[in-house]
């Protein structure tokens, strides 16, 4: 991925791959499914690096930036199923954060 993408060029890039095939995008409980599947998968690899439950000699290794970029795949995909700018979405949930929990956590003291 090149550097200096927006979130609107993944979006795109999403699209451009999920339209060359008739299926198309997944419907949005078969799509909450496979980002349940991809969590869980994401899960299983952190509780492997920072967890008490070591991999077994016989599993493949998987990197945690493999499986957040699965998960990643799938929000888009679900998003652009659904005609939901993600851009448009951080921005009101960065606005929620930034008034109804501002004072929520304590501030690192600037000099």
């Amino acid at each position: 991925m090149a550097a200096g993408k927006t979130m609107k060029d993944l979006q795109r890039e999403v699209d451009t791959y999920i339209s060359q095939f008739k299926e198309g995008y997944f419907s949005p409980l078969a799509m909450l499914a496979r980002m349940t599947e991809e969590l869980g998968e994401l899960a299983r690899e952190v509780n492997h690096y920072y967890g008490e439950k070591p991999k077994k000699s016989i599993e493949t290794e998987k990197a945690i930036e493999e499986e957040l970029g699965d998960l990643l795949f799938v929000i888009i995909c679900f998003a652009n199923s659904l005609q939901i700018d993600l851009e448009e979405a951080h921005d009101i949930v960065m606005n929620k954060f930034n008034t109804r929990d501002k004072n929520r956590w304590t501030r690192i003291e600037q000099d």
